[in-house]
């Protein structure tokens, strides 16, 4: 399957890296570096994630990182879209 960030997706990612590495450039990439490792793996693996909290959707908690991954699986379209990259304090949904 392939793997599609979606434009809010893709912001929250910006977002997050860019605020943590005003303090720290070095574990800003290592934490890039584990969304982009974990989230790859959802092209051979899709399920791997837990049943979401909306309907339709699951969520992957990003090892060695505060990150969850919001995502859906589309089948038929043969991929999987990345909704949110939200951190594990915030209020969800």
């Amino acid at each position: 399957m392939n793997i599609v960030w979606l434009p809010r997706a893709q912001a929250n990612r910006t977002h997050a890296i860019d605020y943590i590495a005003k303090e720290n450039p070095r574990a800003a990439l290592d934490q890039l570096g584990e969304i982009e490792q974990q989230s790859d793996m959802l092209a051979d693996h899709p399920e791997i994630g837990r049943v979401g909290r909306r309907r339709g959707t699951r969520e992957l908690v990003i090892n060695r990182t505060p990150f969850i991954l919001v995502y859906r699986v589309r089948s038929r379209a043969k991929r999987v879209e990345i909704l949110r990259l939200l951190h594990g304090a915030q209020k969800w949904p």
